[in-house]
């Protein structure tokens, strides 16, 4: 009987094994081993520069993890240490130790989206924008927009009109992407839009592709309407064949530095700048906004007339009166004014 009983337990024993072996190896791989304080997901941020002995900190600081043990001991056997890829990963409720290690190891990365508009107006706006979605610092981009290089070089640009090469959209790339793979994503829409068509009807202006950007960020802020912008391109260049100042408002208010500013006042006029376009002829340093396609092609498919002068209807709904005279002018700047005042629009 006991001989029985002993070659019952050897049976049993190799099986109890096997059963333990598969709950261990379920704990560490197949188990969910995640904590998320009850949300959906959680993003974690793996620097370039990071070591392994780094991943598994941050790992550990962001309390993600149930059971950090299991982990490292799944991750040793994937030879994580040595195959980790940096970026921005999305972990979610329920994922495995496996699940995390393999998007971990084959860099699997929550994309990131920029979305470069109209309302960004300085290098500073594009600066903070970028420094605030992607890896690359602050200092970095403020030494790229302020320093020369091969790349303002080859499109002629300054610390002025480097922002000119940033069009109005969205651009989706890895966190970690670095600078210079930023900007041959950007020289790479740049060169999409500006194709030769445009750029044969730029010539035909005698303006470089930066001088329609320009004039298209002053045509931007007067008006977000198609064919008002047409019209007061017309009206811009108007001015430029004349030689006379281009006295566009936004510039000063661009000038001011206070892009909530509704009504300018005579003293803005006086200020002392460069993109004060009542005391300086021409056109800018640079542009006062990223400008739209819209407007980009409204400068450079402007309406032909004889207009010098134009000025937002009282309705302010996003019309203009225009005017070959100034003494007409005057009479539509008085009924605006004058509506204005009874708004309460005092800045």
């Amino acid at each position: 009987m006991a001989k029985k009983t002993r070659k019952k337990w050897l049976w049993l024993l190799p099986l109890l094994l096997l059963c333990a072996l598969a709950y261990t190896a379920y704990k560490t791989v197949l188990q969910p081993n995640t904590y998320l304080d009850g949300k959906k997901y959680k993003f974690i941020y793996i620097p370039t520069k990071s070591t392994y002995a780094d991943v598994l900190s941050l790992l550990k600081e962001e309390d993600i993890l149930q059971n950090p043990q299991t982990f490292e001991w799944l991750a040793k056997a994937y030879d994580l240490s040595n195959t980790y890829k940096p970026g921005k990963y999305r972990v979610t409720a329920g994922m495995t130790n496996r699940q995390i290690i393999r998007m971990i190891k084959n860099g699997k990365q929550e994309k990131v989206k920029i979305t470069f508009n109209a309302s960004d107006h300085t290098n500073e706006d594009l600066i903070q924008k970028i420094a605030d979605k992607l890896e690359i610092s602050e200092s970095e981009l403020e030494t790229f927009f302020s320093t020369p290089t091969s790349f303002s070089e080859r499109y002629q640009t300054n610390t002025e009109t480097l922002r000119c090469l940033f069009l109005p959209e969205t651009y989706e790339l890895n966190w970690n992407t670095p600078l210079p793979d930023l900007m041959l994503l950007v020289e790479k829409k740049y060169n999409t839009f500006w194709n030769d068509s445009r750029k044969k009807k730029a010539g035909t202006l005698n303006f470089s592709p930066l001088q329609v950007i320009i004039l298209a960020s002053i045509v931007q802020s007067e008006s977000s309407i198609a064919s008002e912008q047409q019209l007061i391109a017309g009206v811009y260049i108007n001015r430029l064949n004349q030689n006379m100042p281009l006295q566009a408002d936004p510039t000063l208010i661009f000038a001011v530095g206070d892009f909530s500013i509704q009504r300018v006042r005579s003293g803005d006029k006086e200020i002392n700048s460069p993109y004060n376009t009542y005391q300086n002829k021409g056109l800018p340093p640079g542009p006062i906004c990223l400008p739209y396609a819209q407007a980009m092609d409204a400068v450079l498919n402007y309406k032909k007339h004889h207009y010098l002068y134009f000025c937002a209807k009282p309705d302010l709904k996003g019309y203009s009166n225009y005017s070959v005279t100034y003494q007409e002018h005057q009479k539509y700047a008085e009924a605006y004014q004058k509506e204005m005042n009874k708004r309460g629009i005092n800045r």
